[in-house]
Formats: structure tokens, C-alpha cells, sequence
């Protein structure tokens, strides 16, 4: 009973670590999104974690970089010895498969297989959006509560820390927000200020407008990203055989593709 327990304990320190994998292009964790499906925890050292995409075609890109994501985040942990993870029902699970769990580096495996892409340039891409988006939410709180444009433009980080948001949202993203300020040595001085452009530029009162109409545009992009995924993963398949080149419109025609259940530890 006692091993039982200390695995299910281990097992959720586990499910908190996935919760620092997000999907790249919608910025939420793999873990609030549904696409972890098992994690095992075996001899308080050897961790399996099954994931699952919410179609078959979804962009290999993606799926590198979560399934690296998360064998990263749990190989972190001081206890781990190994780590399995293991992508279901993919068109690249194969190759996503091989490659996280095999002796070669993310970069060559990921250059192989996503057409030549510079693996550095794919995730700044997706670190801009995720600033935009985290940005745009405190920004929009911040003048709901009656900040004036001079007043943002002009906060420091400092000043920044002392802020108690009310909600969820903005709860959520103010230390989301500053992390990646901050890993981007976008800011990291207390008086340095705590809003400004992707590339570093000093935002003006005036332009404060324009700037978050050009968030809000990345935002509703992405939400609707979001929406979508989340609706085809109310569809995900069932445990059946598809041919090599995955499930076809017949299969969802038939049927043969019905909601499923979220997996459990």
C-alpha cells in the first residue's frame, strides 16, 4: 500500500511538471488543453507519459516540440532515471517517437523531419506570440482598473510586482508575462520598464491604441487556434485499426472515429 501511494504521489509531482509544456501555438499547457493522456511512474525512477494530438494531421513541428517539451520538463526532476513519452495516433508518431526517446539531439532530429527548419527560429516564433498574448492580458486589466496610457507605458518592473490582479486571467498571466520579460532580458531591473515592443522598443502613450489593436489581432488568432483544437479534441479516435496513411474521411463518416475519454494516471 505504502509503494502504491508513494507512486501516485510521485505520478503528481509529475502532472505538475507538464503543466510548464505548452502547445507552442496556443500557448496553454498540454495539461489544460487534454493531450496527456497516462503517465506511469515505475520503481520511483522510470516515468511513461502518452500524449495524443487532436487530429492525425496535426503539424509535426508542434508535435516535436511538446513531445521534447515534456521529456525535458520530467527529466528534470532529481529522482528521474528515465523517460518514455510516447505520442499516439500521429502521422510522425514514428519519427516524433524515435527521435525523443533516441540518442540524438532535438536539433538534428527536428531538421530532418520539419523540412530543414531552424529549430531556434520555430520556437522564437512561438515565444512572440506567447508575449503578445501575456502582454496584451495585464495591458487590458491594467486600464480596466483605471491606469492611464502615460501611467503603463511608463512602469517599471518594480512597480509591476507590487500589482495584485483580481482575475483569473490576468492572475494567471502576470507572472507568465514576466518570466518570459525577464528570460528575454527584455527587462530585469527594478526601474526598468516592465511594457514594451517584442524587439525591445519603448511604446508611447499615443501609440498604446494601435499597439494592443496589433495584439488583439495575434490574440484572436490564436483563440480561435485554440477553439478549433479544442473542439477536434471532443473527436478524438478510439483504440481501432486505420490504414498506414491514418483515418480518412470514411472512417469519420462511419463513425469510427467517436469522442473518447481523457486518460487517467
Amino acid at each position: 500500500m505504502f509503494h502504491e501511494i508513494q507512486q501516485s504521489e510521485l505520478a503528481s509531482v509529475v502532472w505538475e511538471q507538464l503543466e510548464n509544456v505548452s502547445d507552442p501555438e496556443l500557448d496553454e499547457p498540454i495539461t489544460d488543453m487534454g493531450f496527456v493522456e497516462r503517465v506511469d511512474v515505475f520503481n520511483a525512477e522510470r516515468v511513461e507519459v502518452d500524449f495524443r494530438l487532436p487530429t492525425y494531421w496535426c503539424s509535426p513541428n508542434f508535435a516535436f516540440l511538446m513531445a521534447f517539451g515534456i521529456k525535458q520538463e520530467i527529466a528534470s526532476l532529481s529522482w528521474v532515471r528515465e523517460v518514455t513519452v510516447t505520442l499516439k495516433d500521429h502521422c510522425f508518431d514514428d519519427k516524433v517517437n524515435a527521435g525523443v526517446n533516441g540518442d540524438r539531439s532535438f536539433d538534428d532530429v527536428f531538421t530532418e523531419y520539419c523540412n530543414g527548419e531552424n529549430l531556434d527560429a520555430v520556437k522564437l516564433k512561438f515565444l512572440e506570440k506567447a508575449f503578445i498574448r501575456r502582454q496584451e492580458t495585464v495591458l487590458l486589466a491594467l486600464q480596466q482598473v483605471g491606469y492611464s496610457a502615460e501611467e503603463i507605458v511608463s512602469m517599471k518592473l518594480s512597480e509591476f510586482d507590487l500589482i495584485e490582479f483580481q482575475g483569473e486571467e490576468e492572475k494567471k498571466q502576470k507572472p507568465r508575462y514576466r518570466s518570459l520579460l525577464v528570460s528575454r532580458n527584455l527587462a530585469s531591473a527594478p526601474y526598468d520598464p516592465v511594457f514594451v515592443t517584442w524587439a525591445g522598443n519603448r511604446i508611447e502613450p499615443d501609440n498604446l491604441r494601435q499597439h494592443l489593436s496589433e495584439l488583439r489581432s495575434v490574440r484572436i488568432n490564436m483563440e480561435f487556434n485554440g477553439a478549433l483544437c479544442r473542439g477536434l479534441q471532443s473527436s478524438r479516435y478510439k483504440e481501432v485499426e486505420f490504414g498506414s496513411n491514418g483515418p480518412t474521411l470514411v472512417d469519420f463518416i462511419q463513425g469510427r472515429v467517436p469522442p473518447r475519454n481523457a486518460g487517467s494516471v
